[in-house]
């Protein structure tokens, strides 16, 4: 399956594709134009987009009245108080991402506590990490009964968070570690995928599904990689 991951999934619908939309937080931190003009860039040097968006959203009320059941939310949990809340608002039935990744916030997000989300009756019930993640934890994420992995969230620099090529290598080493150790999980792998080469590569790796996002800011190259698919 391809995924079309935030921020694009917020806006790019296409056929045979699943959106993730979001992240989405308790409640709304506006900004996000602003945000985008002074700090979206892109980096010739590291052939990547770097950004300190930090979670700007409409918030998860919005969220659960406006996007289609059929999508995947993405939440970002930025207070352990905040998941009671958080399972309160949203049906057990309704897929999610869970971003505990971000490297853009103000807050380190909570990955303490999360199995609670993990429900039966939930398709997707994605976690979405770090490329720089540790294998005990992600051990850990096992153990707590996650199966499905998101390799990965950007790449933490001081100038903020980096997407793009340079981030394959770190996620090689994560899905190869996971898909190695444990044979009952499901691995999406996104970051820098801009051909159907890059796809190829992933598959190697052991990704069971792919992810597309910056991809999007050239139309060419989106029409081009999807042409191919």
């Amino acid at each position: 399956m391809f995924f079309i991951s935030p921020p694009f999934g917020n806006y790019v619908n296409l056929p045979k594709t699943k959106r993730i939309h979001g992240s989405f937080t308790l409640e709304k931190r506006d900004g996000l134009l602003v945000q985008i003009v002074k700090t979206l860039r892109y980096s010739f040097k590291d052939q990547g987009w770097v950004n300190k968006i930090g979670l700007r959203n409409k918030g998860i009320d919005w969220a659960l009245k406006n996007i289609d059941k059929k999508e995947i939310l993405s939440i970002a949990i930025l207070n352990e108080k905040e998941i009671d809340k958080f399972l309160e608002k949203i049906p057990n039935d309704r897929n999610i991402e869970i971003n505990i990744s971000c490297p853009n916030t103000e807050k380190k997000m909570i990955s303490k506590g999360i199995s609670r989300f993990i429900h039966p009756e939930r398709e997707w019930c994605i976690l979405k990490v770090s490329p720089i993640m540790k294998n005990e934890d992600l051990d850990d994420f096992y153990k707590q009964g996650f199966r499905q992995f998101h390799c990965s969230n950007t790449l933490p620099t001081p100038k903020g968070g980096m997407s793009g090529h340079h981030l394959i290598p770190y996620n090689e080493k994560l899905i190869k570690y996971l898909k190695t150790n444990y044979k009952d999980i499901q691995v999406i792998g996104g970051g820098g995928i801009q051909t159907k080469q890059d796809i190829e590569i992933y598959k190697k790796f052991g990704a069971d599904h792919f992810a597309m996002s910056t991809v999007f800011f050239c139309p060419y190259k989106s029409y081009k990689l999807l042409s191919s698919l």
